[in-house]
């Protein structure tokens, strides 16, 4: 009989594989049916059916008897959370400012495991292959504004974050020697920025900033991201950086001064 916790560290196995299935579901694979679901949460075919049917009489999986799909709904359990704090409503109108200054897209990221997600963005034209979203994630390893908040992680934090990360090659220059890496974080660390080239997806080059809380701790990261053909590495530096700290600074001291900025915590 399948456990349903684990008593010595109130851990629900119940909870964890119902949210697995939630997170089955991607932009890749919207729908599924019952045995691509097991397939993809480990689950056997029993215990997806069960998960999916609870799913389905709570509205959030639509189902015509075969296929099985998210239904918007979903969008309550990720609105809980950015109700809850008030980084993405602040930094907002300041992506706006810098969008229009710059011309390029901007975006703000915060830290969840080994991955950055997004939480406000300001597009001008799609760069990437794929979509980017309010909710988006990417390996932190390879975006610029994963390094700028990984680089703040206290040592003993950055290596088991490093310990869980495959540093796998996403793009044509993504690092991925362990040395290597910790070398560029401690660059970025002494500059107080970041500048990916090409190393997430080809042909797209990223600059970021912390964004601090009072406390001095990086909890946030905004970006500027463009083509590299757009773009070179100097220009970026020079004609992107300058206005992307300012906005870093004001995203956090609007955010110093918000009666919900313990909130947003990472």
């Amino acid at each position: 009989m399948e456990s349903e916790s684990d008593t010595s560290s109130g851990y629900v196995q119940s909870l964890a594989r119902g949210l697995a299935v939630i997170r089955a579901f991607s932009e890749s694979s919207p729908e599924m049916t019952l045995s691509e679901v097991a397939r993809a949460t480990d689950l056997s075919r029993a215990a997806a059916r069960r998960f999916l049917h609870t799913l389905v009489g709570l509205g959030y999986v639509w189902t015509d008897g075969r296929v099985f799909a998210l239904t918007p709904r979903v969008l309550e359990l990720g609105f809980s959370y950015l109700s809850s704090v008030s980084l993405p409503e602040i930094a907002q109108p300041h992506l706006e400012g810098l969008v229009s200054e710059v011309h390029e897209s901007a975006s703000v990221s915060v830290l969840d495991g080994t991955d950055i997600v997004y939480v406000a963005r300001v597009p001008t034209s799609r760069i990437m292959t794929v979509s980017i979203n309010i909710g988006t994630r990417f390996p932190a390893y390879a975006t610029s504004m994963g390094r700028v908040m990984m680089a703040d992680l206290p040592e003993d934090r950055l290596r088991a974050h490093l310990d869980q990360v495959d540093l796998a090659p996403l793009g044509p220059h993504t690092i991925t020697g362990r040395e290597a890496l910790q070398e560029e974080l401690a660059r970025v660390r002494e500059q107080g920025w970041a500048l990916v080239d090409q190393e997430l997806e080809a042909g797209l080059r990223s600059i970021a900033a912390p964004i601090r809380d009072r406390y001095g701790r990086a909890v946030a990261a905004v970006n500027i991201s463009s083509h590299a053909s757009r773009t070179t590495r100097e220009a970026a530096e020079k004609d992107l950086l300058p206005p992307l700290l300012a906005t870093a600074g004001r995203i956090a001291g609007d955010l110093a001064v918000s009666p919900q900025s313990r909130a947003v915590v990472r």
